[in-house]
């Protein structure tokens, strides 16, 4: 038996690696040869620190972590149809039964039927040499974008891009994202590819520098302050789009206290809480608020076209990277939140 090292998140911040075997494809199935697979804010969130993990569809089940995986494909299994040996592809890191309404529309991220399964979450991920994959979640990477690229697409950016169409950006719109993380640099970047006018916000130095390394702009401002600073860097108007990336309750705040009337807000960062006083945040100035939660498959596919015709390079934001053997270092310094992307790699 062929095995290969992969890598476990057993919880109370320890990672492991493990000998495994090599998955053969079957039926519809495929083998990917990892390139890239980055590590999410989600996976740290929910598994890596077990206090905080998710129930229902994200509960983790001990498998080999990592949801934001691309590839060459090795090999393919009865019945594949469209991909070949030697085609590099990204992952849509969900897979549905294939036959709710969800799923017939491409938000596999929504189904909920029990055979329902995340790619590092409840089946296994692309933190080892190889993934076996359904062949209806890949996504054709083109040559012009790299595998951190696309393991980029695969989950964070994407998720940043869904919230986007949920307000319904455009080159008119100031738009202020808040939260410098890897989604909310995604969410900079593709809203000046949208020809949007962009300020970000962000708690942490590290991640600040980062930012403005990328050519965002940044507003920093004592906490009691930072409204009026931002208002301010608008005349006064406010933000047309604003979009929480951080899941952290003041930000949410921020972000309905420094839009524009008839503004629309979108929450896409995970956890946490927000407490309001809805009619002058909300009922008066006639805000919009949607929650955003990833995309689907169809949309990831459009984003792919985009960043290839804008020219955007999401693995600009890859601060670190590191071989399987260091995954244990590599979600440690993930885990401290003051950096950009963190992402294994693979010769």
């Amino acid at each position: 038996m062929i095995t290969m090292p992969g890598v476990f998140l057993p919880g109370e911040r320890r990672v492991e690696i493990r000998e495994v075997p090599i998955p053969e494809p079957g039926n519809g199935q495929v083998l990917v040869r990892m390139k890239a697979s980055s590590i999410c804010g989600s996976d740290l969130r929910a598994i890596y620190r077990p206090k905080e993990q998710g129930t229902g569809p994200e509960a983790y089940r001990g498998v080999i972590a990592g949801h934001e995986p691309a590839g060459l494909i090795e090999a393919v299994g009865t019945g594949v149809k469209r991909f070949r040996p030697g085609e590099r592809v990204l992952v849509y890191h969900i897979v549905g039964c294939g036959l709710c309404h969800e799923c017939r529309t491409g938000w596999m991220i929504s189904c909920t039927s029990p055979e329902r399964a995340a790619y590092g979450w409840q089946r296994d991920g692309g933190h080892a040499p190889y993934l076996l994959a359904e062949e209806r979640t890949l996504i054709a990477l083109p040559d012009e974008l790299s595998y951190l690229d696309g393991s980029i697409v695969a989950c964070g950016l994407g998720t940043a891009y869904a919230g986007f169409l949920r307000v319904g950006i455009s080159g008119a719109d100031r738009v202020l994202v808040a939260g410098l993380g890897p989604v909310g640099i995604g969410a900079a970047m593709l809203a000046r590819g949208f020809g949007a006018e962009v300020v970000g916000v962000e708690a942490t130095a590290g991640r600040r520098e980062v930012a403005r390394g990328l050519g965002i702009e940044v507003v920093e401002a004592p906490p009691e302050d930072l409204v009026d600073a931002l208002r301010e860097r608008t005349d006064g108007d406010g933000f047309d789009v604003a979009i929480d990336c951080s899941g952290n309750a003041a930000a949410r705040a921020t972000c309905l206290a420094a839009a524009r009337t008839w503004g629309r807000v979108a929450f896409i960062g995970e956890g946490g809480s927000v407490e309001f006083d809805v009619s002058p945040l909300l009922i008066h100035p006639q805000l919009t608020i949607v929650g955003s939660w990833v995309c689907s498959i169809g949309q990831m596919e459009d984003l792919v076209e985009l960043l290839v015709r804008w020219g955007l390079r999401p693995d600009a934001m890859v601060t670190d990277r590191f071989d399987i053997a260091a995954a244990e270092q590599a979600y440690r310094l993930a885990d401290g939140a003051d950096g950009g992307k963190v992402a294994l790699t693979f010769e």
